[in-house]
Parts: structure tokens; C-alpha cells; sequence
């Protein structure tokens, strides 16, 4: 997804919000799933032979910097340190409903988010990376965030078991497992729009697989496959205001539902320098369980839902530019052409891409 972590309240059923209700709940809850999705961005830092894009010794690399949307793997040599900086700007459109037909949404909050990848290898095969986001919302005529929001937190350790070896056409292959720490702003908020955070501890799984192929011409061709899978370890525990749609003078507890991606990327070299990109995804999202008391009307109303699960489908093609091995910079859109029970947004990208 695509920054959707920093929108939440922007779907809750309010005045000037072309939306019922149990939809708008739905799609609050299919949003959370975005909250550990940092494989959403590039997260690629990757052209150079140390961050495993090519095979060591080979004659004229081709130098890439990654795709907006696939995850690389593991580093190939001890001691690189990679750092990438996302610049982002999302700007939902709608959302689509239970049948996948699409309506407006108004108002639309929309939001600047800076993500940044910093990844170091511990070992030839093992490398930790952390991947903060900082986001800016308002919503016109309705209001702004408080200030920059800093979203939870995904740290991951990865592991490449299958080195690649493009002679033989084996494919590089990684593993990745991590924990995202609930550091975003998630209940008790003064402003809807603050709503960045989840309140749980959530569990990250994700397996990639890249291989590299020489086209007639001597234009190279890279394909990533990935697959990734998140659950919540916790319960986020609820006061007023929440990421959750809830209002003022609720008291209860959430619990995100399980979500994952999987998704393919092809990297087609013009030249050592040049590259075409193209994402291709697909996210899915059990609904969130939202149980609690909240007053209504002079009395109290008790709350158990269970909001709708959700998918969507997901393009994002880009140009890299790469001027040496080590420095390149990626700029692409990423937007969404089909789903269900889920919000659909706009989000052009760039990012500067660095190894040393």
C-alpha cells in the first residue's frame, strides 16, 4: 500500500463524507494494514555488486536502484551500509466498494510523507534494516495534522540463502522476519488526522527472489517476486479518539487482522544508467476486531465488530537514473486500478539511493 498508514481517520463516516457508515469502518480497518508495509517503498538499495544486484566479477554491470515497490534481500558483503530517502505525496481518489465499484470520497486527506531505508550487512548474508516514516496530513476545509507524525516503527533481519548464479539461471533468495514496534500516534487524539499509528506489536515475514537476465541487445533484465506476510502480536488498547474510526469517550481494544502482499517487479536496462521500472501487487487484509463501550444519544452502546476484509491491486512504473554504482535516484507513481473494501489513492515518489 501506499502510505495508507498515515490516513486511517480520513475514512471514518463524517459530516461531508460521501461514504456509509459500515464501508467507512470497513476501509479504516483495511488501511491498518499498511501500518508494517514498508515494503511499499523501494527498500531496494541495490546497484551496486556489494547490495547483491549483480554477480561479482561480472564485465559491465548494469547499475540499478530498485523498484517503487519490491523489496531487495540481504547485502552481499560485511560492513555496507545502504541509505535511501523517500519523498512521497498521496492523494486518495475514492474507494471501492464490496463489489469493487468505485465512489468518491470527500473530504480527501491527503498527505507528504518522508520514508527512509537505512540497512547495514552484518555478515556476507545477513543484514539488519530499519525503515522510519515521517508524514504531514490535512484534509481541506477539515483540518490538519498536529505537526510531523512519526508512524510504528518495522525493524527486520534478513537472511539471502541462495546466492545468485546467473550462469546456471539460480535465483538470489532472501528471508526476512522482524517485529514493528507501535510508535505512531494511535489513540486519545486530539485531531483525527494525527492518526498514524496501529498500537500493536506486529510480526513481519517476507520471502524475495531476484535474478538477473541478459535480453538481445545486451539489455539487462531483473526480476524480483516477493511475498510478505504481517499479524499483530498484541491488542491496542482504546480511549476516544483513534486510528480505528472510534470517538470521543470510547473505551475498548483493537485488534488488527492479518494482512500480506505478493507481487512481482521487472527493471529493464536502456543502458548501464538508465532503467524502466514496473511494480505490479497485490494486497489483501483480514478485517480489524474493534470491541468496546462508546456513549450515544445520553446512553452507552456496546461495540463488537468485525470490519470487512479487503484487497486491491496495485501498478507503479518509474525511471532510474544511476550515475555511478553506488548513487542513483528512482522517481515513478503508484496507484491502484482494482480492489474491494478498501480506500485507492494517487502517489507520486522519489528517492535518492545510496551505498557505501
Amino acid at each position: 500500500m501506499i502510505q495508507a498508514a498515515s490516513v486511517f481517520s480520513s475514512l471514518q463516516p463524517r459530516a461531508g463524507v460521501k461514504c456509509c457508515p459500515a464501508v467507512c469502518r470497513s476501509l479504516v480497518g483495511t488501511l491498518l494494514l499498511s501500518v508494517g508495509l514498508s515494503t511499499a517503498h523501494a527498500a531496494d538499495t541495490g546497484n551496486s555488486a556489494a547490495a547483491g544486484s549483480q554477480a561479482p566479477g561480472e564485465a559491465r554491470p548494469q547499475w540499478y536502484t530498485g523498484s517503487l515497490v519490491s523489496p531487495s534481500g540481504a547485502l552481499s558483503k560485511s560492513g555496507v551500509f545502504a541509505w535511501e530517502p523517500y519523498v512521497s505525496y498521496n492523494l486518495p481518489v475514492g474507494y471501492l466498494d464490496a463489489n469493487g465499484n468505485s465512489h468518491p470520497l470527500h473530504p480527501r486527506q491527503q498527505s507528504v510523507s518522508n520514508f527512509t531505508l537505512y540497512k547495514y550487512s552484518i555478515t556476507d548474508s545477513i543484514s539488519i534494516q530499519v525503515t522510519p516514516t515521517i508524514s504531514y496530513l490535512w484534509k481541506k476545509k477539515a483540518g490538519t495534522s498536529s505537526g510531523l507524525k512519526f508512524g510504528d516503527l518495522p525493524v527486520d533481519l534478513m537472511w539471502r540463502y541462495l546466492d545468485a548464479d546467473p550462469a546456471r539461471y539460480i535465483p538470489a533468495l532472501s528471508v526476512f522476519a522482524g517485529v514493528g514496534f507501535p510508535t505512531g500516534n494511535y489513540q486519545r487524539l486530539g485531531r483525527a488526522e494525527d492518526g498514524v499509528g496501529s498500537g500493536v506489536y506486529t510480526f513481519r515475514l517476507a520471502f524475495t527472489e531476484q535474478s538477473t537476465y541478459t535480453l538481445p541487445g545486451q539489455h539487462e533484465l531483473r526480476l524480483r517476486m516477493w511475498g510478505t506476510f504481517r499479524r499483530a502480536l498484541t491488542t491496542a488498547h482504546l480511549h476516544n479518539v483513534s486510528s480505528y474510526g472510534t470517538e470521543v469517550g470510547f473505551r475498548g481494544t483493537a485488534q488488527p487482522g492479518m494482512y500480506g502482499e505478493s507481487g512481482f517487479s521487472l527493471e529493464f536496462g536502456i543502458n548501464q544508467k538508465w532503467v524502466l521500472a514496473m511494480d505490479l501487487a497485490r494486497d489483501w487484509a483480514d478485517g480489524s476486531h474493534v470491541k468496546g463501550r462508546t456513549p450515544t444519544s445520553g446512553k452507552i452502546e456496546r461495540i463488537d465488530r468485525i470490519n470487512s476484509s479487503s484487497g486491491d491491486w496495485l501498478i507503479a512504473p518509474a525511471v532510474e537514473y544511476n550515475w555511478s554504482p553506488r548513487f542513483g535516484v528512482i522517481a515513478g507513481v503508484s496507484t491502484y486500478f482494482a480492489g474491494h473494501n478498501t480506500g485507492f489513492s494517487v502517489s507520486p515518489q522519489v528517492a535518492f539511493n545510496s551505498v557505501f
